[in-house]
């Protein structure tokens, strides 16, 4: 079975070593077998909430499990649900977590409260588009993982039954335990002290309010969204605790290169091969846009490394939606085989117009060179 840790613990990917800690001590509280004695559902939900804990608080497995995702126990031994706590300490020290921090409730003899409503935790997802599909925009479906509201019992995690005499305490409202040489007493956690059931913990979702599950969810991407760029799907995320609010999806954008546009803010850069006849004598070509192939004007004598400006042809705004500008640059490019004839012709072009070409930069260096012999 795939378990996410973090959907286990209702954490964020982000999540601290100390945000995982508290996440588990809350958690080990509610589904301790020794708080929920006979329940098995606890106890299998225990047993994730301790594996979840022991990987995700050690930095080394975590980062193995961020990168392969879960892995099942191996032959090394398998998670207890106690590394990193300090069985040693005493219950009241000021030291790192201890056992007696996590239980002290329990030897205290005080009844286990379960917390008001929670909101839901955020979640975190990326979605890869094309060069095309960011600039036009539109709706894509991802799927996400979360915890989604218990539909058996409404997100309570309990169910309404007959008023009836505690079993676990036999109508008491207290429990007696005993470690070694020494006994406990503590209010019932099943029926909270009181000795009496009225509810019972709702089978389908052990109590907690939540099921694990995947969800389609439509993201609205808007055009001309750029690389790394982050929606928000508000109230997407996984489902609150006890009636509380769900929490939100973030979406990062990754949007691949194109092979020939370069992005530089609402711009489009475009480098265009022209061939030495349409620089010299003009023409109308043909280039790429993004809305389809549109034309370019080469006027007479255009000079390589040339740019020219095509107002609105950009990409769009995220924001306003307005467009921005697709800026051309002239490359000039001599056809890679010449045949006898292109030779004859561009040797005569040169005998015409070669000392035009470089007349200002021979002018610049030939120049100082006459006046320094002059003197």
């Amino acid at each position: 079975m795939l378990m996410d840790f973090y959907i286990i613990l209702g954490l964020e990917r982000a999540a601290t070593v100390a945000d995982v800690k508290k996440a588990y001590r809350r958690l080990a509280r509610r589904f301790h077998p020794d708080v929920n004695p006979g329940d098995q559902r606890s106890a299998i939900r225990f047993r994730e909430i301790a594996e979840a804990y022991a990987i995700l608080s050690d930095p080394d497995r975590r980062r193995r499990y961020d990168q392969v995702g879960y892995e099942p126990a191996r032959a090394e031994g398998t998670a207890t649900g106690f590394e990193g706590f300090d069985f040693s300490a005493a219950v009241h020290s000021n030291q790192q977590s201890t056992f007696g921090d996590l239980f002290a409730d329990v030897f205290r003899g005080e009844p286990l409260h379960v917390s008001g409503p929670e909101r839901g935790a955020d979640l975190h997802t990326t979605i890869s588009l094309t060069f095309e599909q960011a600039m036009r925009g539109g709706e894509f479906r991802i799927a996400v993982g979360k915890q989604a509201t218990c539909h058996d019992c409404a997100g309570t995690g309990v169910l309404s039954m007959a008023a009836a005499r505690c079993p676990a305490c036999d109508g008491v409202g207290t429990v007696r335990s005993a470690r070694g040489h020494m006994v406990f007493t503590r209010a019932c956690g099943r029926c909270r002290g009181t000795g009496i059931l009225a509810q019972q913990t709702c089978a389908g979702c052990g109590g907690l309010g939540s099921v694990a599950r995947s969800e389609q969810l439509a993201a609205v991407v808007p055009a001309g969204i750029n690389d790394g760029a982050r929606l928000r799907l508000g109230a997407a995320g996984s489902a609150g605790r006890m009636g509380g609010p769900p929490g939100d999806v973030y979406v990062t954008v990754h949007v691949a290169p194109h092979p020939l546009f370069r992005r530089d803010g609402d711009e489009l850069h475009l480098v265009v091969p022209v061939a030495v006849h349409e620089a010299a004598l003009g023409a109308r070509i043909e280039i790429p846009g993004v809305d389809g192939p549109t034309r370019l004007r080469v006027p007479p004598g255009t000079q390589s490394g040339q740019h020219f400006r095509l107002r609105g042809r950009g990409a769009p705004s995220p924001r306003t939606g307005r467009r921005g500008d697709l800026v051309v640059e002239v490359r000039l490019m001599l056809p890679s085989v010449l045949e006898e004839r292109s030779k004859l012709l561009l040797r005569e072009l040169g005998m015409l117009n070669g000392e035009s070409v470089r007349h200002d930069f021979d002018q610049a260096w030939r120049k100082p060179e006459a006046e320094k012999r002059e003197a």
